[in-house]
């Protein structure tokens, strides 16, 4: 079954970067992408211009930016660990900052993952590798 993964990130430059980078992932997820956290929450949540998805087909992985626009990843974050039919959704936050406070405060909120983003290509794509190899080759989901 193909999986799916919700990549929450608002530069175009760092989507066109992670769809280069999760097609070589062996599973053949699916990347949605939503390019800001009220999108994001618009997608998992069927509401906005999601109106009337299937809600019941949750993301396998959701890869969330901290810094995003409209609603930051760490509201993101409380929303979706909030609420009953999202709260064991893996999240990974997947960011630039290694700030201290915002690991802190991503785990305090229920972050199953902090990654620091790479800069180089080669290495954001072995980066992607081990994410895609861990969450569906090595992880056992609670919704499967």
């Amino acid at each position: 079954m193909a999986r799916t993964i919700l990549l929450v990130e608002d530069s175009s430059e760092a989507v066109e970067l992670s769809k280069g980078a999760f097609s070589e992932c062996e599973n053949g997820a699916e990347l949605v992408v939503a390019y800001d956290g009220e999108d994001a929450l618009d997608w998992l949540f069927g509401t906005g211009r999601h109106a009337g998805r299937r809600i019941e087909k949750r993301p396998d992985l959701v890869l969330l930016d901290i810094r995003l626009p409209r609603i930051d990843g760490f509201e993101v974050l409380r929303r979706i660990r909030a609420d009953e039919r999202t709260s064991m959704v893996p999240v990974v936050m997947l960011t630039v900052s290694s700030n201290r406070s915002d690991i802190a405060a991503a785990y305090r909120l229920g972050a199953n993952s902090f990654l620091v983003k790479p800069v180089d290509y080669d290495e954001y794509t072995e980066l992607v590798a081990r994410v895609c190899h861990y969450w569906f080759e090595n992880n056992e989901s609670a919704y499967r």
